[in-house]
């Protein structure tokens, strides 16, 4: 076998067997590396006007969503802290108008309390008030039947003094009022 081989060497021009030349492992052919580049510029040709702008346009589109979703959150958010906002000023006003409310129910009720105290001393003064009316009108009635019985007493006592009847009404009632102003006058200097 080793004759085919030197007879092939041989008759292929006289250059001598094809491993006998040196070859370099890390260097391909010639002809490898002129092929390898032509398939690599036509894939990159082919991926530079097909692949790559959709490529392009898959992120072009999904960067348009990250900005509007971006933006809607940062829309909500502001929306969220606008109403927040707007629910602290509320209760603020509403803690306002109830502690002002308080204030008015206070003062109210002071003023309540204070009419009603005026009004417990008015309807007390017109109580001492009709007191003393009715007492003055006890007394000078009492005074009046004191009268009238000190009169009949006095008449009764001058009859048995006397002996005699006294009939006549004008001497009767003359004597009465003497005898009472009499005792009007007495009646002072013993307070």
């Amino acid at each position: 076998m080793t004759n085919v081989i030197y007879y092939l060497a041989a008759s292929e021009g006289g250059e001598g067997l094809p491993l006998e030349k040196s070859v370099n492992p890390l260097l391909p052919a010639s002809y490898d590396v002129v092929w390898s580049a032509v398939s690599l510029i036509v894939v990159l040709f082919l991926f530079w006007k097909f692949v790559l702008p959709k490529f392009q346009e898959v992120l072009t589109e999904r960067e348009d969503r990250i900005k509007g979703g971006i933006q809607r959150a940062e829309a909500a958010q502001a929306e969220a802290k606008a109403a927040l906002e707007k629910y602290n000023a509320q209760l603020a006003e509403a803690r306002a108008e109830a502690a002002q409310i308080r204030e008015e129910a206070r003062e109210k009720g002071k003023q309540i309390v204070a009419d009603m105290k005026a009004q417990a001393t008015e309807e007390s003064n017109r109580i001492i008030e009709s007191g003393e009316k009715q007492l003055q009108a006890q007394r000078e009635q009492v005074v009046t039947e004191l009268r009238r019985e000190m009169g009949q007493n006095s008449i009764n006592l001058a009859e048995r003094l006397l002996g005699e009847q006294l009939s006549d009404d004008v001497k009767r009632s003359g004597t009465i009022d003497a005898f009472l102003s009499d005792l009007d006058t007495v009646a002072p200097a013993g307070k």
